[in-house]
C-alpha cells in the first residue's frame, strides 16, 4: 500500500526518484536498537503522562484548537505514517503557510519568526516538549529514538534520487541534524549529508552518544526555534 502511495506522489510530481530502490540500512534489523527504542519510548511516555495536563491546559488557554497536531509523514523506504506532536501553531497554520517566507534552501521549510507559532508553542519548541507525543510513534515502530527527520509528502514529491537514501533508516526523534546544527542549518542538502553520515557511522553505541548529545542540546536550548 505504501509503495502505491509513494508512486502516486512521484508520478504526480514527475519525479524519476521512484526508479531507484535502496536497501534498508543494517540498523533497521538491529535488536539492540529496537530494545533501546522500546525502553526509551516507555520512559518518554511516562514523562508525557506527567506533563500532559499542564501542557494541554496551556495550549487550550493560549490558542483555540486541538491539543495535538497530527500529520502524515514518510518513513523507512517511503512508508507513510501519522506523526503526533503537541500543537505549537495556530489551528489554521497550514492555510497560512503561503504567507510565510521559507528561510531554508531546498526541500525544508523553516522561518525563525514564523507568526503562526503561538506563545506556548515557542516555549514547547524551545524545550522540545512538543516532540513528546512522538514517543508513541517510536513505541509503535514507525520511528526510532535516533534516525532521520521524517519528511512531508510535499518534500518527497520533489526528491531527487540521492535524497531517497536518507530514508534507508527509520525516522528519529533525534539525529545528526538535531545535535549538529538544528535550526542553524539553512540548506536541505546539508541535512541530507548529515543523514548519510549517520548511516556510515552508525553503531549501537553511536546512537547512545547522539542521545546524550541531544540532552545537552535540549537543556542548553541550543539552536531551537
Amino acid at each position: 500500500m505504501y509503495q502505491t502511495s509513494i508512486t502516486n506522489i512521484l508520478v504526480d510530481a514527475g519525479s524519476e526518484a521512484g526508479k531507484v530502490q535502496f536497501p534498508p540500512h543494517r540498523s533497521v534489523n538491529s535488536k539492540f536498537k529496537r530494545c533501546l527504542d522500546i525502553v526509551g519510548s516507555l520512559v518518554g511516555m511516562t514523562i508525557l503522562a506527567i506533563v500532559f495536563i499542564p501542557i494541554a491546559v496551556a495550549i487550550k488557554i493560549d490558542s483555540p484548537g486541538p491539543i495535538f497536531f497530527s500529520q502524515e509523514r514518510y518513513g523507512l523506504q517511503g512508508r507513510p505514517f501519522r506523526i503526533y506532536k503537541f500543537r505549537s501553531m495556530v489551528n489554521e497554520a497550514e492555510q497560512l503557510k503561503s504567507l510565510v517566507n521559507n528561510e531554508v534552501n531546498g526541500l525544508l521549510f523553516k522561518n525563525k519568526t514564523d507568526f503562526r507559532v503561538t506563545r506556548v508553542g515557542k516555549f514547547l519548541r524551545k524545550t522540545s516538549l512538543d516532540e513528546l507525543p512522538q514517543f508513541w510513534n517510536v513505541l509503535l515502530g514507525n520511528m526510532s529514538l535516533v534516525g532521520t527527520r521524517p519528511p512531508t509528502g510535499d518534500e518527497v514529491a520533489h526528491y531527487n534520487q540521492h535524497h531517497w537514501q536518507r530514508l534507508n533508516v527509520k525516522p528519529g526523534l533525534t539525529g545528526e541534524w538535531q545535535v549538529n546544527g538544528r535550526s542553524r542549518i539553512m540548506d536541505f542538502e546539508q541535512v541530507v549529508d548529515l543523514d548519510l553520515r549517520y548511516q556510515k557511522k552508525w553503531h549501537p553505541m553511536y546512537d547512545l552518544l547522539l542521545i546524550i548529545k541531544t540532552f545537552y542540546v535540549i537543556l542548553a536550548r541550543k539552536d531551537a526555534y
